[in-house]
C-alpha cells in the first residue's frame, strides 16, 4: 500500500475549547481577512492591464539589494552546530529568485523609503526574515508530505532524515523570531507571529478538512491564503509599518492588499502548473495535488461541470481510478481556463493596489507591475 502523507492521514483531534488573548489591535487585523472577501467576482473585475511598456525586470531591479541579502540569511543563520548549519545552507543555496525578499524590497521602496536610510535597512532585515520562515516551512512542509525532491534536488529530510529536517526548520524559525524582536516594532512582531500562526492554521485546515468543505471555492482560497498568502500579504504591511505608516492606514493597507492577491494568484498558477507543466519543468512530480488527496482550482472548476467528480473530491482521490479519472474530466471542462482566469483576476487586484502606493519612483512600481505578469506567465 502506497504512504500518504500526513497531512492526507492526520487523525481528528479534539477541537480546542476557550478563547485565546491577543492584544486588540491583533484582533482588529485577524478580522480584515473574510475567507469570503478572498474569492473575487470574476465578472466585476476589470481585465487584466498590459504589462508595463518599461520592460522592466523586478529581479534585476532588486539585485543590488538582494545579492548582499543572500549572503546575509547564511551568515545570520550560522550556528555552532556543524549538521544544522550544512542542512540550512544546503537549502539556501538551491533557492531560486528569491521571489517573497523582491517583493518586500519594492512594496519598501513604493511606499517611499529611501535605499539609503535606516528604515530601508530594517525592511531588507525584514526581507532576510520572511526567507527564512518560507524557508523553514517547505522544510517542514517535503517532511509532512513525504516529498522526494524540490527543486529538481532531493529534499532535506532525504539527505539528513527526518528528525534533522524538523530541528532545521524549527531553528529557521527560532533565530527569524530572535532577528524580528531586534526590530523593536511590537506592530511588526504582531503581524509576523500572526503569519506563523497563519501557517499552521492552514495546514491544519488541509489535514482536517471536512469533506463538505473540499468542493468549495471559500474553504480552498482561504487555506490557500493561510498557507501562501499570509506571509507575503502581512510581510508587505509590516514593511509599511517600518516606514512609519499606521497599520491600519491606506498605505499598509495597499501595501497588505498587493501581497494578498498576489499570493494567492501565485498559488493559482502553481496549481495550474501541476496540470500543465511536465515533471522535468517543475522539479516535482506532476499532478503531485491529486496524489496528496488536494482538489485545486482547476478540479474544483471541473466538478462544477461534472458532478460525478464530487465523489472524487470527497474522498480525496483515494481510489485507483480516481486521479486518471479527475485528470479527464478536467481536460473535458473549462477548469484549466477559469483557474487562469481567476489568477488574472487576483492579479489586477493586486496591481491596482500597488498603484495606490505612494512612492514617486516610476521603476519601482513598473516591477511591481511586471512581477505580476512574471507569475501568471512562469513555467514552474
Amino acid at each position: 500500500t502506497m504512504f500518504r502523507p500526513l497531512s492526507h492521514t492526520l487523525r481528528r483531534l479534539p477541537r480546542p475549547h476557550g478563547a485565546r488573548c491577543f492584544s486588540a489591535s491583533l484582533r482588529e487585523l485577524r478580522q480584515n481577512i473574510n475567507p469570503a472577501e478572498l474569492h473575487l467576482d470574476m465578472e466585476r473585475i476589470r481585465p487584466l492591464s498590459s504589462p508595463p511598456t518599461s520592460g522592466i525586470d523586478p529581479f534585476k531591479l532588486a539585485e543590488p539589494d538582494l545579492r548582499p541579502l543572500s549572503e546575509s540569511i547564511k551568515d545570520l543563520v550560522g550556528v555552532d552546530h556543524p549538521v544544522l548549519n550544512k542542512v540550512a545552507r544546503h537549502f539556501f543555496d538551491m533557492q531560486g529568485k528569491r521571489f517573497r525578499p523582491t517583493i518586500l524590497l519594492l512594496v519598501s521602496q513604493a511606499v517611499g523609503t529611501d535605499r539609503a536610510s535606516e528604515t530601508f535597512t530594517k525592511q531588507k532585515r525584514l526581507a532576510e526574515i520572511t526567507e527564512m520562515i518560507h524557508t523553514a516551512s517547505l522544510i517542514h512542509d517535503d517532511v509532512i508530505d513525504i516529498a522526494d525532491t524540490r527543486r529538481g534536488s532531493r529534499t532535506v529530510h532525504k539527505i539528513f532524515g527526518n528528525k534533522v529536517a524538523v530541528l532545521a526548520g524549527d531553528f529557521l524559525l527560532a533565530r527569524a523570531s530572535v532577528l524580528l524582536a531586534r526590530l523593536q516594532n511590537t506592530q511588526v512582531v504582531e503581524l509576523v507571529a500572526t503569519v506563523l500562526e497563519d501557517m499552521v492554521h492552514g495546514e491544519m485546515m488541509q489535514a482536517r478538512a471536512e469533506p463538505e468543505d473540499l468542493l468549495t471555492f471559500e474553504h480552498y482560497l482561504h487555506k490557500n491564503y493561510l498557507k501562501t498568502g499570509s506571509l507575503i500579504s502581512l510581510g508587505s504591511q509590516a514593511a509599511a509599518v517600518l516606514a512609519g505608516e499606521p497599520v491600519d492606514g491606506p498605505v499598509a493597507i495597499a501595501a497588505r492588499d498587493y501581497g494578498r492577491h498576489l499570493g494567492l494568484a501565485y498559488q493559482l498558477v502553481d496549481d495550474l502548473l501541476d496540470f500543465t507543466a511536465s515533471e522535468a519543468v517543475l522539479g516535482k512530480p506532476a499532478l503531485a495535488d491529486m496524489a496528496q488527496g488536494l482538489a485545486t482550482a482547476p478540479a474544483l472548476f471541473a466538478a462544477r461541470e461534472h458532478p460525478q467528480m464530487a465523489a472524487m473530491v470527497q474522498r480525496q482521490f483515494s481510489l485507483e481510478t480516481d486521479i486518471e479519472a479527475a485528470m479527464d474530466y478536467v481536460h473535458r471542462s473549462d477548469g484549466i481556463g477559469k483557474s487562469r482566469k481567476l489568477a488574472e483576476a487576483h492579479m489586477q487586484v493586486a496591481i491596482d493596489a500597488s498603484r495606490r502606493l505612494p512612492g514617486t519612483d516610476r521603476d519601482v512600481h513598473d516591477a511591481l507591475e511586471q512581477l505580476c505578469h512574471d507569475v501568471l506567465n512562469r513555467k514552474a
